[in-house]
């Protein structure tokens, strides 16, 4: 037995494009106008800069903007559509979206870092042709390292607010420019006091950083595409959540996946074998409901168990109620067992049967005998109980 509650779908195709998160998608789409504003005057002051001041790390770190700037565009792509609400297509929403453009800056980020890297090993090689830079390029790089800090800092406030794994990346990822703009500073500096190698060795120093990071995203994105679940800590958090919940009286085959900054979680919850249907549904949503209230989790699908399936004998090989209703009726002779109301419970690979009738004290006791006859020795019923009703009242 499932309980699972599936998201709303859009009746149109326009509410479709309507963000999930009003908020989030605002205060995204603001930062990173923000971040493209920025990257886009930093990219040509150092690019244009580095290239009349003859300093090879500042254009590198310019490229470095040019590939933030790019970026940005992607995250703006990734918030409008990763928002967008469930549809028929996508009944699990679209915040893989922003899983995929992490994956893709972050490939993008490791290629133009090798190729930094590989640009200024080689130009090292010729040290004929290593120049002195001019030193309008170190307050460009300055300039550049507190733009990039604030930016950091602001950036990574928003991304905190929201929640957002993407405005993160984005985020250090400024941080990460930042850093490289430190080290342009000590390539510089270096360069005008003599050491005219240290402006290609920033530079490679810079393609480093920049292969590293990009990585980084990269693999913690594969991770996420391929349903890597949420860390030790969390998982146990949950499973501790789900057996606090009144019913439950364990638990088996938890299992917990990403997706964007929430997670899908589902898992097989025991409870009493003879409740009712109702009875056991109403503990799934009560376990579902508390995972959802305590944990950042987008959905929570439990199934029902009256067994643990891993240690108790399989029951798909037994039969259903008409054949059980049948097997009854002939063994227990003369009785009418469209008279009953009768319960059936699948539990260790057998069956056990609860018989309700209204009779004498005689009948109901004759009918038990009868019915511990059938189960002696029987390869598909464990019990069958008889409850007289009439006596009960």
């Amino acid at each position: 037995m499932k309980n699972h509650t599936s998201p709303q779908l859009p009746e149109t195709d326009t509410a479709a494009f309507e963000p999930a998160h009003p908020e989030r998608f605002a205060a995204a789409q603001k930062s990173t106008w923000v971040s493209i504003i920025i990257n886009l005057m930093l990219t040509f002051l150092q690019v244009v800069g580095g290239f009349f001041a003859h300093s090879q790390a500042l254009m590198a770190d310019g490229l470095h903007s040019l590939s933030d700037l790019l970026s940005d565009v992607l995250v703006l792509f990734a918030n409008r559509h990763g928002n967008r609400h469930a549809d028929a297509n996508h009944p699990y929403g679209h915040a893989r979206v922003e899983t995929a453009a992490t994956l893709i800056l972050g490939a993008f980020l490791a290629i133009l870092g090798v190729a930094l890297l590989v640009a200024a090993a080689m130009r090292l090689q010729q040290p004929q042709a290593l120049i002195s830079v001019n030193p309008f390029a170190l307050a460009i790089a300055v300039f550049a390292l507190v733009a990039k800090e604030a930016l950091f800092r602001y950036m990574l406030a928003v991304a905190k607010r929201v929640r957002s794994q993407m405005l993160v990346a984005n985020a250090w990822h400024a941080r990460s420019d930042a850093a490289s703009s430190l080290v342009v500073i000590i390539g510089v500096a270096g360069n005008l006091l003599g050491f005219t190698f240290l402006d290609l060795v920033a530079a490679a120093v810079v393609g480093v950083m920049i292969a590293h990071m990009g990585g980084k995203l990269a693999f913690e994105a594969m991770a996420e595409l391929i349903d890597t679940g949420l860390d030790e800590e969390e998982v146990e958090a949950i499973k501790q959540t789900l057996l606090n919940t009144h019913g439950v009286r364990s638990l088996h085959e938890l299992r917990t996946r990403k997706m964007a900054d929430n997670a899908l979680v589902d898992a097989h919850i025991i409870v009493d074998p003879k409740v009712s249907v109702s009875e056991g549904h109403f503990i799934a949503e009560a376990a579902r409901n508390a995972v959802l209230k305590n944990h950042h989790v987008m959905d929570v699908m439990v199934h029902i168990d009256p067994e643990d399936d891993l240690k108790a004998k399989p029951n798909v090989h037994l039969p259903s109620r008409p054949e059980l209703m049948k097997i009854l009726s002939e063994r227990i002779p003369n009785k009418d067992m469209k008279e009953y109301r009768v319960v059936f419970h699948y539990l260790d690979g057998k069956v056990d049967a609860e018989l309700y009738l209204c009779s004498t004290q005689q009948q109901a006791e004759a009918l038990q005998t009868q019915c511990n006859d059938l189960v002696h020795d029987n390869e598909i019923f464990r019990a069958v109980q008889v409850h007289n009703t009439c006596a009960q009242k």
